[in-house]
């Protein structure tokens, strides 16, 4: 192995998907594994014990997420150069990836066909978002954002609550919660609540 080897750690609590990314690696000489952990907590160890050039990191993982552990490892490693490895193509998530610090968003279908160059990419300081991905964020960068409050009444009716329970839960009155359900449909352009619902959990507003 060459000491110029791009160094690489991979995050995913799913064993064959680890096996795969490493069997991929294996085959390219210029690329390294160093590190696998499968939870956001333990790529943090590993990232201070390894200190790779790239991680490539899932989103949806057990003990800790994908992004808290990416906000985690930037800040600590201002430096540190992340690709988001997911299967999740909602813009609200790839954003909150890209706020946290990840260079490029890569949906896991795509693996074979972008994955190699895409961490090629990233190590020479580079960014990348898949074409898919970047075209869900910019037809929705002029959507007003949902407030806090908003997202709460929005997280309750995905669990299938009424007004007047959101009202109870929430201490507001149920006038209240149908001018955030009115504001909330607005926003996202939804026809119905469960319209809103099912929006909110294809684009990462929401999280299943």
């Amino acid at each position: 192995m060459s000491s110029t080897s791009i160094r690489i750690m991979v995050v995913d609590d799913h064993p064959l998907l680890r096996e795969g990314v490493a069997a991929l690696i294996a085959t390219e000489p210029d690329l390294q594994l160093v590190a696998v952990a499968a939870d956001g907590r333990e790529a943090i160890e590993q990232f201070r014990a390894t200190r790779p050039d790239v991680t490539l990191m899932d989103l949806q993982m057990p003990n800790m997420s994908g992004i808290d552990a990416v906000i985690s490892i930037r800040n600590e490693w201002p430096e540190a150069r992340i690709i988001v490895l997911t299967t999740y193509a909602g813009d609200a998530l790839a954003m909150r990836a890209l706020k946290a610090g990840a260079q490029a968003y890569v949906l896991k279908g795509m693996v074979r066909k972008e994955l190699l160059e895409t961490i090629r990419a990233v190590n020479q300081g580079q960014r990348r978002i898949q074409a898919d991905v970047a075209v869900q964020i910019a037809s929705h960068t002029a959507d007003a954002s949902l407030s806090a409050r908003e997202l709460e009444v929005l997280e309750l009716i995905a669990a299938g609550h009424s007004n007047k329970a959101i009202g109870s839960r929430l201490s507001i009155n149920e006038e209240t919660v149908k001018g955030h359900v009115k504001n909330i449909l607005a926003k996202l352009g939804a026809r119905d609540r469960t319209h809103a619902a099912t929006m909110a959990f294809r684009r990462g507003i929401l999280q299943i």
